[in-house]
């Protein structure tokens, strides 16, 4: 003998699973599966058909060999009645024929069939229809109420022992009733079993079919959240150096008669500022593209840090604002996902200031690092009251949103309206307290 074969002692049989598919791929196994679904396929469509299929095979297995034979004795020497055909046939009716409505009233099924039953025993008669009762009481326990069982137990009880009290002499009767009552726990038992396994599998399936729409509501969120996310980032990238640009033409336009080298800076900064536009908005879209694009960090660098603030306010200053930027605290050493938060803050807030305040404005912006918390204080003088021209109107847009949104994430807040000396002022307050336990923040279009 193979040494491959030899399982060590105290080691547990498990069946490989070769063999176990090769049980399931055998062909009796496979058209016993078929006919089990095609009966499931009818069950479903014609239950009345089925019901009738099977008192019809019980008729034919219980009732049919008494009609043949009444007369032949029995192997076993018991006082039992023999009766005329009409009341072997109305017993047989009785016994079978409510069986057609056992799934659907499996209570007063059994309660019809146990009387029956119960004449039976109480006038002595043998018949093979009696088999009906272990089937009724089948269905109880697979369908019925719980609490219907122990009446059912009852009645079958006294039926039993009054067919104990005809058994021969040289039988105990404890061991016939031992017997008897068998066959009662074990068609109880299996109708326990069929209705809790039914139980289970219905479980799984409401289960599964929960995760499924749990799952399609995640990915529906993700996706969601990730729309939201580049929407933003598209309107931090896009919308503030367009407005720049804007000025920039504008301011352009105007000095191009009077101060020709003014008019060649404002092109010259404006091609500067489509050209970072334009490097920012293909690093977003890359990674939009390549699902990979976080493997290559070249890609996704450099992200905007509190040290580009300072170019930020450069380009501010030339579309016209003054910008006084004023830091405090250590914050070369803030998490670079706050970095970059406080940066896209700072862009929109600048953009807004120099989008609706107008050049000739003043903005103080002050970013400040506590132990923690950090504070973003943003203050513009408004527009100037003599500049020809409407003013656009302060709104609440994306700009706004998307500062909430980005602050939410270090569960900061932003508040944005007059200022008590005039102008408009946005204070921005991050918490820095780090949260174990939760994920940190991402970003598109660059790794934290």
């Amino acid at each position: 003998m193979s040494s491959d074969n030899i399982t060590p002692p105290g080691t547990a049989f498990h069946p490989s699973p070769a063999g176990v598919e090769a049980m399931w791929d055998h062909p009796l196994v496979r058209r016993a599966s078929c006919v089990g679904q095609r009966l499931r396929r009818i069950d479903r469509s014609r239950p009345w058909l089925v019901d009738a299929g099977v008192v019809l095979a019980l008729i034919a297995l219980l009732c049919l060999p008494d009609l043949l034979s009444p007369s032949r004795p029995l192997e076993f020497d018991v006082d039992f009645t023999r009766l005329s055909w009409p009341g072997m046939i109305a017993l047989q009716a009785g016994l079978l024929l409510p069986l057609l409505w056992r799934r659907r009233k499996p209570a007063t099924t059994f309660a019809v069939v146990a009387a029956v039953f119960l004449v039976q025993c109480a006038l002595g008669v043998w018949l093979r229809a009696g088999m009906a009762v272990l089937v009724a009481v089948y269905h109880l326990a697979l369908r019925g109420r719980p609490r219907h069982l122990p009446v059912a137990c009852a009645v079958l009880a006294l039926a039993l022992g009054l067919i104990a009290l005809r058994l021969p002499g040289d039988v105990s009767i404890v061991d016939g009733l031992f017997f008897l009552f068998t066959t009662v726990v074990a068609a109880v038992a299996l109708g326990l079993v069929v209705r809790v396994r039914r139980a289970q599998l219905a479980a799984l399936h409401d289960r599964a079919a929960r995760l499924e729409i749990e799952r399609d509501q995640r990915s529906q969120l993700a996706t969601a959240a990730e729309r939201t996310r580049v929407a933003r980032e598209m309107h931090d990238i896009v919308g503030h150096n367009l407005s720049v640009i804007i000025t920039l033409a504008d301011g352009g336009a105007r000095a191009a008669d009077l101060t020709p080298e003014r008019g060649k800076q404002a092109l010259l900064m404006i091609g500067d500022t489509g050209r970072q536009a334009l490097g920012e908005l293909r690093r977003v879209l890359g990674v939009l593209r390549d699902p990979h694009a976080n493997a290559d960090p070249a890609q996704l660098s450099p992200q905007p840090r509190l040290a580009d603030i300072n170019a930020l306010c450069t380009r501010i200053r030339a579309a016209g604002p003054q910008v006084v930027y004023r830091t405090s605290g250590e914050l070369d050493s803030l998490d670079r996902g706050v970095q970059l938060t406080v940066y896209r803050i700072v862009q929109e807030a600048l953009t807004n200031a120099l989008k609706h305040a107008g050049r000739d404005t003043r903005i103080d912006l002050t970013v400040t690092a506590g132990d923690r918390e950090l504070r973003i204080d943003v203050h513009n003088t408004g527009p100037d009251p003599t500049a020809a021209g409407p003013q656009p109107p302060r709104d609440q847009g994306q700009g706004l949103t998307g500062m909430r949104e980005r602050a939410a994430l270090y569960n900061g807040t932003v508040t944005a309206g007059p200022a008590s000396g005039g102008g408009w002022a946005v204070r921005t307050v991050l918490d820095l307290t780090p949260i174990t336990g939760l994920p940190q923040p991402s970003h598109v279009g660059g790794a934290q």
